[in-house]
């Protein structure tokens, strides 16, 4: 048979299109841009009520949920009545986009990312390798290349610095730790002997971490913090010397570069001395605070970050991203890569110019989104500088919160503001009375603070936390929460 035999006759293929214009997976370019001008106008009002609106908002959400239990339907709806059940959806629950979200470790959701997401969803390019989007990987790479050069990176010879984008610290705090555990240990018969030692603040993700990367969560010491809630060094050092004592291997140091419960900073200089000594791979989980080295006093509170063989990140948090925004830098790009180095006979050629990147070769992941887009983008629009202008701000405005509540004779901070979370109890008071506390102000809706529980003079006490990282965040916002703090103590107190 002749090729001619496959060629359609161009009248039949232009009937053909004709008869597909109405194909519903593919819209017009107008459809498209009529579907986005939807969403635009739903998402308006939205926006326009965020510095109000309430920031809690619970009391419905089992009946919505309900109401949006049901199948798909075989013919489907219009997209402007599916966005309205998307925003119906979105209702209930906790308001993280608003200013006085002071709860947890906030995410901003800047819209310069949201922008970002559409362009990089519709281009639908794969970046996993580097031959099949080079300018794109391109753009990606610059982005963990200035993450580098936040940590302090240098390139040093042949050690080249390196990482990626993941979906947020969890992703990269295991990352980390599988890397130490290639890097260090040549068999798996070792692994039964290793030990890794992290404080009794880190994140929960760190030990959930270590069992992922093979090792079994008895493995993992949680060492005693000091008063500041910061690994206590001497009884790293004494865990450290015991267990080699008994002939087992310390492995890995998991420092904090801002926990979770308190915002505390271990001493990052004297971790890394402790390993260097012992030839340990030292990791710091910096999800929430890494991103204040952008400024001075944050590069103050985190010295010693530049020594550390692996650093997480959330640009979600410091950066104030959407949502599953994570990356993982390290020291030696190599070691990453032969970390997670595999291949297929499905994969294209790979690259061996150090200055190209195939990121399926340097992460757990081969399948990805272009996730670099929505961190490059608002950094080429706004640069850098207004980065680290909103995060000085958020210093100030956990600094002067923890001092007006210093000042209430009925309140005790219980953990200063290392950078900008602070957390803080009624004196005198058990916990009943300051969970009471906690939800009278949150059902104010000005503001959301977030409760956790600290051993405060060997004590397990409940805490109320408060958390300053949104970049819509301001004076006024935290003053709010004051306001409402200071109401509410008297009436949770007199009611008692």
């Amino acid at each position: 048979m002749s090729w001619a035999a496959f060629v359609v006759d161009e009248r039949e293929w232009s009937r053909h299109g004709e008869d597909m214009t109405d194909f519903i997976l593919e819209p017009s370019p107008d459809e498209f841009a009529a579907w986005v001008d939807a969403a635009v106008q739903r998402l308006r009002p939205f926006l326009q009520r965020l510095p109000t609106a309430p920031h809690l908002d619970a009391e419905d959400g089992l009946a919505v949920a309900r109401s949006l239990r049901q199948p798909f339907s075989t013919s489907g709806s219009s997209m402007p009545e599916a966005l309205d059940v998307v925003l119906q959806a979105a209702q209930p629950g906790f308001h993280t986009a608003g200013p006085g979200y002071l709860a947890y470790i906030p995410g901003g959701g800047l819209l310069h990312a949201a922008v970002a997401d559409l362009v990089a969803n519709s281009l639908n390019r794969y970046v996993g390798i580097w031959a099949a989007a080079p300018g794109l990987v391109q753009l990606e790479q610059n982005v963990v290349d200035w993450f580098g050069d936040v940590v302090g990176y240098d390139r040093a010879g042949d050690v080249v610095p390196g990482g990626f984008l993941t979906s947020g610290g969890s992703l990269a705090n295991f990352s980390g730790v599988f890397t130490a555990r290639r890097a260090l240990l040549s068999s798996s018969a070792e692994l039964a002997g290793a030990r890794l030692y992290t404080s009794q603040q880190a994140h929960h993700s760190v030990a959930k971490a270590a069992v992922l990367a093979g090792f079994d969560a008895e493995q993992v010491r949680a060492i005693d913090v000091d008063d500041a809630f910061c690994i206590d060094v001497a009884a790293l050092r004494r865990a450290v010397d015991a267990d080699i004592a008994e002939g087992l291997r310390p492995l890995v140091v998991i420092g904090q570069g801002g926990s979770t419960n308190t915002g505390a900073v271990d001493d990052l200089n004297a971790l890394a001395d402790v390993c260097a000594e012992h030839q340990m791979w030292f990791h710091v989980d910096a999800a929430y605070g890494g991103f204040f080295m952008l400024t001075s006093r944050g590069r103050a509170r985190l010295r010693g970050l530049s020594r550390a063989d692996s650093v997480t990140l959330d640009p979600h948090k410091g950066l104030f991203l959407p949502y599953g925004t994570g990356a993982l830098v390290v020291k030696d790009r190599q070691k990453l890569k032969a970390a997670h180095d595999m291949s297929g006979a499905y994969l294209t050629a790979l690259q061996s110019d150090d200055a190209c990147v195939d990121y399926s070769q340097m992460s757990p992941e081969l399948s990805r989104d272009f996730r670099g887009l929505r961190v490059w983008l608002p950094l080429a629009v706004v640069g850098t500088e207004a980065f680290a202008a909103q995060l000085d701000e958020k210093l100030d405005l956990a600094a002067q919160a923890a001092d007006t509540l210093a000042s209430w004779d009925e309140v005790e901070v219980v953990a200063t503001p290392q950078l900008s979370v602070l957390a803080f109890r009624l004196r005198g008071q058990g916990d009943d009375v300051n969970r009471a506390w906690l939800d009278a102000v949150n059902a104010k809706g000005r503001v959301m603070l977030s409760g956790t529980y600290v051993e405060v003079r060997a004590e397990r006490t409940f805490v109320l936390r408060l958390a300053v990282l949104s970049f819509r965040t301001h004076t006024t916002h935290v003053q709010h929460a004051l306001e409402d703090l200071r109401q509410t103590l008297c009436d949770v107190v007199n009611q008692r």
